[in-house]
């Protein structure tokens, strides 16, 4: 049955040809994807992950500017380590892993608007260009976000718009499923169309990289930055809050 499964997912999930070699780790990859693309079938935008944590919440206090992180795997994982996500801090984390721009689009009132944030953080389009979603065309990734940015303005919330961050083949050919051309493509856009349009971008991209990839020392696997990789990205975001708040 494993080898069966190994077939089928090798043959359809981008990446899955340079998952680690060892028996056990295959299949604990497996597991986590089948895994985490039945959650997609059932609930395709992810609106059940952060329904119960956002119905518990109150509107911010006169004067607290609350501020939502809307992201994918990067933003989801801020906090694990010892670089913990933003403390004492009226943030709140709502990034989910393997989650495109199409996804954040349909949770975006849920997640962000409902919440009655001062600023959303947008951090989106690496899972995009990685095809977690089937192919993605450059315009489609742009419409889903100025989608984004324009629900956020109509509702009075500050954008900030975040860079895709680098990969590196670190553990995983990531760059065979994620080009660094197209990354530093979309990123080019983003900042291009950031400028036109009143919003900040948050540049990522630019501290983490060396070169065309990310700096092995920031990151855990070649996708996830590690503590130092998040410590240096922690102080960006701030003043990017900063700037979008004046």
């Amino acid at each position: 049955m494993h080898r069966l499964l190994l077939v089928v997912l090798f043959a359809v999930v981008p990446g899955l040809a340079q998952a680690p070699a060892d028996p056990q780790k295959q299949i604990e990859e497996l597991e986590r994807i089948v895994a985490a693309q039945r959650r997609i079938l059932l609930d395709w935008g992810g609106l059940v992950v952060y329904g119960s944590d956002n119905s518990e919440l109150k509107k911010p206090a006169a004067g607290v500017k609350r501020v939502v992180f809307l992201g994918d795997d990067i933003t989801e994982h801020w906090g694990e380590g010892t670089a913990k996500f933003f403390p004492g801090k009226p943030y709140l984390n709502r990034g989910i892993s393997r989650q495109t721009t199409g996804q954040m689009l349909i949770r975006f009132r849920q997640d962000v608007i409902d919440l009655a944030p001062a600023v959303v953080v947008i951090q989106a389009g690496s899972n995009d260009i990685g095809r977690y979603a089937g192919p993605q065309s450059e315009a489609t990734i742009g419409d889903n976000i100025i989608s984004m940015v324009e629900l956020a303005k109509l509702h009075g919330i500050k954008v900030v718009l975040a860079s895709v961050t680098p990969v590196c083949d670190c553990g995983r050919n990531w760059t065979a499923v994620r080009s660094p051309g197209r990354i530093m493509g979309l990123n080019g856009w983003m900042k291009s169309w950031a400028a036109k349009n009143g919003v900040v971008y948050l540049n990522f991209y630019e501290a983490l990289a060396q070169g065309r990839t990310m700096k092995p020392a920031l990151t855990v696997d070649g996708l996830l930055p590690n503590d130092a990789g998040y410590e240096l990205m922690a102080p960006l975001a701030e003043q990017a809050i900063a700037e979008a708040l004046k």
